[in-house]
């Protein structure tokens, strides 16, 4: 059970802030709050209580949105469900939009924050590959000596282990940056144990454009979690393909190269088993979303993938 004596809906930093200062040690900050009820309510921390939740969902900067042609910048309270019904957002980041989709089902991604999925730090969280391929950094915010102060961190660098982030005390995730990929085809997979609001055993994101004629690699972006303590990118993937011609063999032999991946602690066999079709079947969809030519790929390979 979750029990709080006050709920703080700040409506500017400085507010949030105050509210941090005066409650030191006893809050637990929220936007979405997705997470916060089944996390106390499934036993994970018995039952719960906070002198106060501060709900920081109505500060502005917490919902900004600007996309431009090389940049976007995501204020960490945008829900989910904008990267689906975004345009702007959904041609930046390609792989979000089908990433989404998988995201719990309509009332939750209207609620669940972006921010809010970064900084549970789950080494299966959904967003992260979809953001890790777009080369994502994050803006952390804190007030020191009543000035507010930022910095920025690289989202490989911000989740540091299974429920552990770089965030300071004190100091709240504002913002991602990350570079803005029009033009480029995305695609997202993911298994999980059960059909419906499935939590990943593994997911994986792709990005790629192709050159004017569709059968060349211009470039590549591929990103997994649920195999490791954090998610990570496929560089030895990327590079093996990155300026190549797209050819079937080409993606079936880059779907073996990272065979080490693997570091979880349960069902490991059937997550090596899972990696190499999911980089084939996230290939085969990034390239024919970004153009692919009809005769780079051949039928039986996209029939065996489906």
């Amino acid at each position: 059970m979750l029990l709080c004596d006050h709920y703080i809906t700040p409506a500017t930093l400085d507010e949030a802030f105050d509210a941090m200062d005066a409650y030191r040690g006893r809050y637990r900050i929220v936007a979405g709050a997705t997470d916060t009820l089944p996390w106390a309510r499934q036993g994970r921390a018995g039952d719960v209580h906070y002198p106060a939740l501060i709900d920081i969902s109505r500060i502005p900067e917490m919902k900004a949105r600007k996309v431009t042609a090389t940049q976007a910048l995501i204020g960490a309270g945008t829900p989910i469900q904008r990267f689906m019904d975004d345009p702007a957002l959904a041609r930046a980041l390609p792989s979000m939009p089908r990433c989404a989709v998988w995201f719990a089902d309509d009332q939750i991604r209207e609620l669940a924050t972006i921010g809010g999925n970064l900084v549970n730090a789950s080494p299966a969280a959904d967003s992260v590959p979809c953001l890790l391929v777009q080369d994502a950094a994050v803006e952390l915010v804190a007030r020191r000596d009543g000035r507010i102060v930022r910095r920025k961190v690289r989202l490989d660098d911000f989740m540091t282990g299974p429920g552990r982030t770089c965030l300071a005390e004190g100091e709240l995730l504002l913002a991602i940056e990350c570079a803005a990929l029009p033009g480029y085809g995305g695609a997202f997979e993911k298994v999980g144990h059960r059909r419906s609001l499935v939590i990943s055993v593994v997911c994986l994101a792709a990005v790629v454009k192709l050159d004017p004629e569709g059968r060349a690699i211009e470039d590549v972006r591929m990103a997994i979690a649920g195999v490791r303590p954090v998610p990570c990118r496929l560089r030895e993937v990327e590079a093996f393909l990155r300026g190549k011609p797209l050819t079937a063999d080409r993606i079936e032999e880059a779907a073996h190269l990272q065979s080490d991946l693997v570091q979880s602690r349960s069902r490991q066999d059937y997550r090596r088993d899972v990696i190499p079709k999911f980089i084939v079947r996230s290939l085969i969809n990034a390239t024919r979303r970004a153009g692919a030519h009809p005769s780079a790929l051949n039928a039986s390979l996209e029939a065996a993938y489906a």
